[in-house]
């Protein structure tokens, strides 16, 4: 995901903190948020994926006028866009359901608060192997993206974990 411009806005981190089930005041009462150690509000940890609504070119999102792959049980246009599996890893989502998202990891250099702007530099990471019991092989690769803030100056860094295997999983 390569964000060129991601607006933090109070409402939308309000929204988010409710569309995550999660009730802290910090996310949305400013005068609650003045007495909290970081001086007032500032959006929740994972509130950076909500970037991908500003890539215009993130292939989950639905596009006015364009068949979509929807997220029902069964496909409502067309078939599954080919998309890592997170952010900049190899695993596919379009391979036969032989990939996923394994793990996300975030590191916070500060707090994300309402009036940043940010943008996103995504790059790869590691790769690495292993042999799995019922897939074979197991591929794994990680993504990196950082977002900076409208000085330039690193406020998260996230790192993505995906899994690719070998055939689709058997069962037994």
């Amino acid at each position: 995901m390569a964000v060129e411009k991601f607006p933090v806005e109070a409402g939308h981190i309000m929204l988010f903190a409710r569309a995550v089930g999660d009730q802290n005041q910090i996310y949305y009462d400013e005068d609650y948020a003045k007495g909290t150690e970081p001086g007032g509000t500032i959006a929740p940890p994972t509130f950076v994926q909500a970037s991908a609504q500003f890539d215009p070119d993130y292939g989950l999102r639905p596009k006015i006028g364009q068949k979509w792959f929807g997220s029902g049980k069964n496909p409502s246009g067309s078939n599954a866009p080919e998309e890592p599996a997170a952010e900049g890893e190899g695993g596919g989502r379009g391979g036969g359901g032989t990939g996923l998202h394994a793990e996300q990891h975030y590191e916070y250099h500060r707090h994300l608060r309402p009036g940043d702007v940010l943008h996103a530099v995504s790059k790869p990471g590691r790769t690495w192997e292993a042999e799995g019991r019922r897939a074979g092989k197991l591929h794994f690769s990680e993504g990196i993206t950082e977002y900076y803030d409208q000085n330039n100056e690193l406020v998260i860094t996230a790192r993505s974990v995906g899994v690719r295997t070998e055939r689709p999983v058997t069962q037994g």
